[in-house]
């Protein structure tokens, strides 16, 4: 079954916390590796909804463009960055 992207963003926030706790990488390292995987994880999360819109929205398939252009107009509020 495929990872979700909370799924791959807990086990990466996980990895992080353990790397900090052997003292293995610095407080501000691990800052910047969760800031890096926190974004991967909204794009990741976006790509899911876009896929979840094409392929359950009333039995057909519908362009990738008109799920962005769904996904825009729903979480437009919700800055990626």
């Amino acid at each position: 079954m495929k990872q979700s992207s909370v799924e791959w963003l807990a086990e990466k926030y996980n990895y992080v916390f353990w790397l900090r706790n052997r003292d293995e990488i610095s407080s501000q390292q691990g800052d910047e590796y969760r800031s890096k995987y926190l974004q991967i994880a909204k794009e990741m999360h976006k790509d899911e909804i876009i896929d979840a819109f094409r392929y359950g929205n009333s039995n057909k398939i519908l362009g990738k463009k008109h799920a962005e252009q769904y996904y825009n107009e729903t979480f437009n509020d919700m800055p990626l960055k």
